[in-house]
């Protein structure tokens, strides 16, 4: 989706940090889940078991660069996605989006699901068959298909639309003063009444038809802030109980009213708050406040570097994503809030060697050299067995960041932009260095 500005920049405040400062590592919790790898934690979050590997598949730019061919260029790499250590995949919105707006004097952006018209699947990613192909192909080779769903941004009034609900009897936003429970999407002319039983039922629907015709094996929400968590529980409750889900809440507590407990909690506790409503897990957006405006010290106090296992096992970590960061093609794309270039890898080291669900950016991937970089640290990252949940301690008395994550199978100690030079300086027993790149900027061994 479009985001009109960027959030404001503020500081990070963690409430264990004070009470953890003076100790020789960050505090953590030892408690680990026990759960289905199919279904959900203890908590009842919708993970799969915390041991998912996410590709964004696709970027700003595809329906530009690839137009009405994208799902077969899916289909074609189905098998490279599995062999690259990928577990799941982000699709993009799979509806008809008629859209169109000027993004320079020259170049204009719209199809790209986030305004859509209608439900049909003929989109510019390609047509309705090819969507099937390419599902059915990523799920036969074991990556699980999670598609995105926006239930606000509808694209009211084309004449051709399958979709046409009537102006004031409750179905938007704008119907009424008060009969939609999130914020407003630019002047909120578009939005969905979401609590309204017609529009429930709509989209409900949709993700049964999503989960029986088209392979869904799970769903990311987009702009959760515009709707209330209760009801994406409510959906996956009806359509795919067991399916992972996903939601993206970018809203920082200065965003909130002053009168809203949000306005003075860490970005943690907001997006915990979020699952804790929803069954779902949530984009870690206070990793990547933290990656944009702290030192790589602090990328410790993104939600998935918190001292508890429930508080971890709900994050999903990423380094940028379509709306975030820059695509190939157009303008770059959006990058609403892009990491600068000489953070990437580092940041790639970390969120593939901690806890956290993480995502890998399709253009870091597979356009722009990454891919045998980011593929090793997969391999890593599966061989020690470490998980959403998994335990993390990190190292003070030294510059970057130093940690230890401790997986099923074994263990991964990282230094990222670090004066740390050998694991005998926080752990005992028997080490080997299984990543060294950017001049020793990046460092993981396993035990």
């Amino acid at each position: 989706m479009l985001k009109v500005h960027r959030p404001t920049r503020i500081s990070l405040v963690i409430r264990h940090a004070a009470a953890c400062a003076a100790a020789a590592v960050l505090c953590v919790s030892t408690t680990t889940a026990n759960a289905d790898s199919f279904g959900k934690s203890d908590a009842g979050v919708r993970f799969h078991g915390g041991d998912e590997i996410i590709l964004q598949g696709f970027h700003w730019n595809v329906v530009r660069t690839a137009e009405n061919n994208w799902y077969n260029i899916l289909q074609s790499k189905a098998q490279q996605i599995s062999d690259d250590g990928f577990t799941a995949i982000w699709m993009p919105v799979p509806w008809r989006d008629n859209s169109s707006w000027q993004a320079s004097s020259d170049t204009r952006f719209g199809g790209e699901g986030y305004f859509w018209a209608d439900m049909d699947k003929n989109s510019r990613y390609g047509g309705d068959g090819q969507l099937k192909q390419a599902a059915s192909a990523l799920k036969n080779k074991g990556v699980k298909v999670i598609y995105d769903i926006v239930p606000n941004h509808h694209d009211r009034g084309h004449s051709n639309d399958s979709l046409n609900f009537p102006s004031g009897q409750g179905y938007y936003r704008s119907d009424c003063s008060s009969c939609d429970d999130g914020d407003p999407f630019m002047d909120g002319g578009s939005d969905f009444s979401t609590a309204h039983p017609d529009v429930y039922d709509l989209f409900k629907n949709e993700l049964v038809n999503l989960r029986t015709n088209y392979s869904a094996g799970g769903f990311r929400f987009d702009f959760v802030r515009g709707y209330a968590p209760e009801r994406i529980n409510a959906w996956m409750s009806a359509s795919l109980d067991s399916g992972y889900c996903v939601g993206e809440l970018w809203k920082g507590p200065s965003e909130f009213p002053s009168w809203d407990w949000r306005h003075s909690a860490s970005w943690q506790e907001i997006l915990k708050d979020f699952t804790d409503n929803s069954d779902c897990s949530v984009f870690d957006f206070a990793l990547k406040e933290r990656m944009q405006n702290g030192s790589i010290s602090d990328w410790r106090y993104g939600l998935n570097g918190n001292p508890s296992a429930q508080w971890r096992e709900v994050a999903v970590t990423f380094v940028d994503n379509h709306d975030t960061g820059y695509s190939p093609g157009p303008l770059g794309g959006q990058h609403h809030w892009a990491l600068p270039d000489w953070k990437r890898k580092l940041a790639y080291a970390y969120i593939l060697s901690s806890p956290g669900t993480p995502v890998v950016y399709w253009p870091h991937m597979y356009d722009w050299g990454m891919r045998d970089f980011i593929r090793n640290l997969i391999q890593l990252r599966k061989s020690a067995g470490v998980k959403a949940y998994s335990g993390v301690q990190f190292h003070n008395g030294f510059s970057g960041l130093v940690g230890t994550t401790s997986g099923s199978n074994g263990k991964l100690l990282f230094a990222i932009d670090s004066n740390f030079s050998a694991p005998n300086q926080v752990a005992g027993g028997s080490w080997s260095l299984a990543v060294n790149e950017d001049n020793g900027r990046i460092r993981i061994w396993r035990q």
